[in-house]
């Protein structure tokens, strides 16, 4: 549409054009993805919950997972209520500003959940490798400046991306071929040269995420090495069960990702709805399976539900 101008634009909204290869992906995707928006919900609220009631759990570690649940949430609401608009009622509109500020969330909270994954792996390898030291180096004031830091370096950092797409001239076309607004699917379509927008994505995406990635697995070599110079029985076996979930939700928030851009690489050989729906499922499945994990595979959360569902009774 082109009502009034908008900045430097003549659009005034986009519509989201979800699956056009394959329509019907919209039918059968509307179900699970809802009783995963459901079950995301659920779970981070019953974790943040537990964790805020539990004095037991009021501790560094369980700061951070409420961070990342907060993250996942945040995410969540941000991708999933629209796209499933968009199946259920055909509301594929969405305005300017409002777009704007999906690409911008997304970009920003992706990156902030990638943080946490490098301070949780941090609080790991302290607690394995210098567990004398852990109380005196992983304290509340510690987490509330790796919150702080979190937040600026990414909210800061993100933010030229949506500003630039923003900027482009869009003259006509505002009809994008995704779910979400991702920033190359809406850039695309301006009459501009967005050879600058796709680079900076390329390296903003590199840097942030790469780096934490690069750090994540320097952290568990370190660990791994520390592991096997124990020598007492068991002691291997119960370092790596406290690794245990955390890898786990590390795996799922980098095996999709990775997915999401081997896809794009080999975009000519698969069908372009396969990376919207990677896209998708990245802002949904991690969040809905991260709470559960945790809940399953750290005694200290599973009790502390219990104890809330029996105060509950």
């Amino acid at each position: 549409m082109t009502s009034h101008r908008n900045g430097s634009t003549g659009v005034s909204e986009f519509l989201l054009n979800c699956f056009v290869k394959s329509p019907s992906w919209q039918l059968w995707l509307s179900l699970p993805l809802s009783l995963l928006f459901l079950l995301a919900m659920g779970a981070n609220a019953t974790l943040l919950i537990t964790i805020r009631l539990e004095a037991s759990l009021h501790e560094p570690m369980y700061y951070l997972l409420s961070l990342l649940s907060l993250l996942d949430m945040v995410l969540c609401l941000t991708v999933i209520p629209k796209v499933l608009a968009i199946f259920w009622f055909d509301l594929r509109s969405i305005s300017f500003v409002a777009c704007f500020i999906q690409m911008y969330i997304m970009n920003c909270f992706l990156a902030m959940e990638s943080c946490t994954f490098m301070v949780m792996a941090y609080d790991r390898y302290v607690a394995i490798c210098h567990p004398l030291r852990y109380p005196s180096i992983i304290t509340n004031q510690f987490i509330a400046k790796v919150a702080i830091f979190i937040l600026a370096r990414n909210a800061l950092l993100t933010m030229s991306v949506p500003i630039l797409s923003a900027r482009l001239h869009y003259c006509g076309r505002n009809v994008i071929e995704n779910c979400i607004c991702a920033n190359m699917s809406v850039s695309r379509l301006s009459c501009d040269d967005v050879t600058i927008n796709r680079l900076l994505q390329f390296a903003g995406g590199w840097t942030l995420l790469g780096s934490d990635l690069i750090l994540i697995f320097l952290s568990y070599t370190l660990i791994l090495r520390a592991v096997l110079r124990f020598k007492a029985e068991g002691a291997v076996v119960k370092a790596l069960s406290t690794c245990g979930s955390h890898f786990i939700l590390i795996l799922f928030f980098s095996t999709i990702l990775l997915v999401f851009v081997l896809t794009h690489v080999a975009k000519k050989k698969v069908s372009p709805d396969v990376p919207v729906l990677l896209n998708v499922l990245h802002h949904v499945i991690p969040a809905a399976l991260n709470p559960i994990v945790y809940g399953v595979r750290t005694q200290e959360i599973k009790q502390g539900i219990q104890r809330l569902l029996k105060k509950g009774w």
